[in-house]
């Protein structure tokens, strides 16, 4: 699977409240999660994010509470995967549960810019910013969390394994 979109750069200790601040999260509707995806770190994100864009953080990406609201959020708002220096664990599970590609790369993630073209090989680890053309390597996913992201989360999966099973 690759993923091509362009870069929004955030810091170290984006923590789930910037992502999805609290006051939102009396809904689980997705759409409106994605209407507030990242307000409180820039509150115009969601007018300058395309669908296949890519999130850039820092250190402890998503820290904070355990809500799974903060990478559906994310998601919903057609955020195709997630590039940081490293990730909350509670955040960096959930994600993967809902099908959303997070991948851990310092390199890449200190180097990419707001708005720069990046592409993202999701079986290979391999991460290519066009915009300054250099070329980053982060941990492949095992064959099965692959199969769980192409599905598009646990839930999915399941469901298919299940209907194959049957």
């Amino acid at each position: 699977m690759t993923l091509k979109g362009k870069a929004h750069k955030f810091g170290d200790n984006v923590d789930t409240d910037a992502i999805i601040p609290a006051r939102y999260l009396n809904t689980t509707d997705e759409k409106e999660l994605a209407a507030h995806c990242m307000e409180d770190a820039d509150p115009a994100f969601v007018t300058k994010v395309a669908g296949g864009d890519i999130i850039v953080g820092g250190a402890n990406f998503g820290c904070g509470s355990s809500r799974e609201h903060a990478p559906i959020a994310i998601k919903a708002a057609g955020v195709s995967c997630v590039i940081a220096e490293g990730f909350a664990r509670i955040f960096f599970r959930n994600a993967i549960n809902i099908g959303l590609p997070v991948l851990t790369a310092p390199e890449a993630a200190r180097d990419a810019e707001t708005g720069d073209e990046i592409e993202v090989d999701v079986a290979s680890g391999r991460i290519e910013n066009r915009t300054q053309g250099k070329t980053y390597q982060a941990a492949p996913f095992p064959e099965f969390i692959r199969e769980l992201i192409s599905a598009g989360g646990l839930i999915a999966y399941t469901k298919r394994r299940l209907t194959e099973a049957a």
